[in-house]
């Protein structure tokens, strides 16, 4: 079998992180597949390795017509365009602090083989902690900064992560690739945590007049809760004002759609029912700057009861 890391370049940095996407089924809101490749375009960062892809993907599954296949495109009879799946490291940072951003594929075969190359490339480029993020839909005010969901491999990381305005998930069920690399980075004592955000839908397909489900597909409200806690965590200097506007906007775009929802079947309730949602709300917003104030005016009154 071919080797499945294929890294051409080792970064050397005082401490490096890496943060990790797929475009998977936990992708709500684009958080997974979408903010990665954001913060590789924000930052510049550079290709240095992959994950080959070879053993790890279906072509097809008997009775279905492509559902897994290859996008492919055609120009005049010429095959122009294959898209494959990938699994892609990339690098920015400083002789100080390295940042890798991986963005992957979700597997479909030898999860095992897959996860194993990942973490064995994560240690390879002596990766301190791995961040992966992800989304997840559910009934939620779309302009209310967005719920966060947390797992992680070590028990020793709770108490950290508990600063972070995050839910500790109980979750039971089917697997997602995080979950999955959580579990095995715990058996290696690998730190790997997972931030999940909600994601605004609606349901509105038992309205005739409507018909279906109203779903944000680049949530960037969610991109910049992420971004918020990342810069904190990993004492990032990333710029948070492209975010902090393509969420105003974000806002501003769902509400001139639930006006038009409104006007088009004002018998639904439409409002009513977002005003419920907003009420029954409890938001937890990260602020960590109110905490980076109260420890600094508590050094500044001991500095001054020290001095007499």
């Amino acid at each position: 079998m071919e080797k499945s890391i294929n890294l051409w370049e080792l970064p050397k940095a005082d401490e490096i992180y890496m943060i990790a996407g797929w475009r998977q089924w936990a992708d709500a809101g684009s958080v997974s597949s979408g903010l990665p490749h954001y913060i590789i375009q924000q930052t510049k960062a550079h290709e240095i390795g992959e994950i080959r892809q070879r053993d790890f993907y279906l072509f097809q599954f008997p009775g279905t017509h492509d559902l897994v296949r290859p996008m492919v495109k055609f120009d005049d009879g010429h095959a122009k365009f294959l898209q494959i799946p990938r699994n892609d490291f990339f690098y920015t940072g400083s002789e100080h602090k390295g940042l890798v951003i991986f963005v992957g594929d979700e597997p479909h075969l030898n999860i095992e083989q897959y996860v194993k190359a990942l973490l064995d490339s994560a240690e390879m480029l002596n990766v301190k902690r791995i961040i992966g993020v992800g989304g997840v839909y559910g009934e939620l005010p779309y302009d209310k900064e967005r719920m966060v969901s947390c797992i992680y491999s070590l028990p020793a990381m709770k108490d950290e992560l508990g600063e972070f305005a995050v839910d500790f998930s109980d979750y039971q069920g089917g697997a997602s690739i995080g979950s999955y690399i959580s579990y095995r980075a715990g058996e290696r004592e690998i730190e790997y945590l997972s931030f999940y955000a909600f994601v605004p839908t609606y349901d509105f397909s038992n309205i005739n007049e409507l018909g279906n489900t109203v779903r944000i597909e680049n949530d960037f409200m969610a991109w910049l809760g992420i971004m918020q806690r990342l810069n904190f965590m990993l004492k990032l200097d990333f710029d948070l004002k492209d975010l902090e506007k393509k969420s105003d906007r974000l806002v501003s775009l769902v509400d001139a759609k639930v006006k038009e929802l409104e006007k088009s079947a004002p018998q639904a309730g439409i409002r009513e029912y977002l005003n419920k949602l907003s009420d029954q709300f409890e938001e937890k917003p990260f602020s960590p700057l109110d905490d980076v104030w109260e420890d600094e005016i508590r050094r500044l009154f001991n500095d001054d009861e020290s001095v007499e």
